[in-house]
């Protein structure tokens, strides 16, 4: 706990068999109440890592329902547990728990209720393997979505985030997509409710075991997130609300 909020971490994990332990080692758990993982179906022994490293909150889907999905079951069980603060730690290692810590304590101590970890910021991205072809595209996406939303945000595209359980449950997250633009509708939703996102730097990692969309499921992600930040600008002005912006 910090200043008397219950911390849970949340991890998403499909196939993430062969990096869970590490990042499981590096969570903070001076400070971390409870551990939810939910399994999308993975291919690989995942769910019975899991159990075995002592994570007790464990939920593994029938079928592959999708990313989105994945998080809706997660932040599920950890409202459940009563958890004040919950951050999503990607179990494939591509993001370190070790910004835990400094993420909880600023929705803990009421500064922001939301933390992105961008890897915009410093050098994290390119120095981590990032291809090029992603952060131009990035970048692209973030100048657009910060023009069409009025924001001014380093990416909107961070697998790192801390929310405080209050603003989630202001916004209809369960009516958002089930694939990889959930990430965004989420954020967008937030933003739009008029609360304001804070960043912390953080490095990234770019290998063969990490989790990655190919080329083409990355357009469809990138022609979502246009979709998601007009949806956004003609809600703002009064011209059209789309159903994940009303409450």
């Amino acid at each position: 706990m910090l200043n008397g909020k219950k911390i849970i971490v949340i991890m998403p994990a499909y196939n993430a068999a062969k990096t869970l332990e590490q990042v499981y080692r590096e969570i903070p758990f001076n400070i971390v109440d409870e551990v939810v993982l939910t399994d999308d179906f993975s291919n690989d022994e995942t769910s019975k890592l899991a159990g075995e490293l002592g994570i007790k909150h464990v939920k593994r889907h029938e079928e592959n329902r999708g990313y989105g999905a994945n998080q809706k079951t997660c932040y599920g069980m950890a409202k459940e547990l009563n958890a004040d603060i919950i951050l999503m730690v990607h179990p494939d290692y591509q993001y370190t728990p070790k910004l835990i810590e400094a993420m909880a304590s600023i929705i803990a101590n009421d500064v922001y209720p939301v933390v992105l970890g961008s890897r915009i910021l410093g050098k994290g991205a390119l120095k981590g393997g990032m291809p090029i072809y992603k952060y131009v595209a990035n970048r692209f996406l973030t100048l657009s979505q910060n023009i069409l939303m009025n924001q001014k945000l380093s990416e909107y595209h961070t697998g790192l985030r801390a929310f405080s359980v209050k603003a989630l449950e202001e916004v209809p997250y369960r009516q958002n997509s089930d694939d990889f633009i959930f990430d965004n509708e989420l954020l967008a939703q937030i933003l739009y409710n008029g609360h304001e996102i804070a960043e912390v730097t953080c490095p990234t990692r770019y290998f063969e075991d990490a989790s990655s969309i190919n080329f083409s499921r990355s357009v469809k992600y990138g022609l979502g997130v246009l979709r998601v930040s007009f949806q956004y600008f003609l809600g703002k002005t009064g011209i059209y609300t789309s159903k994940i912006f009303k409450k």
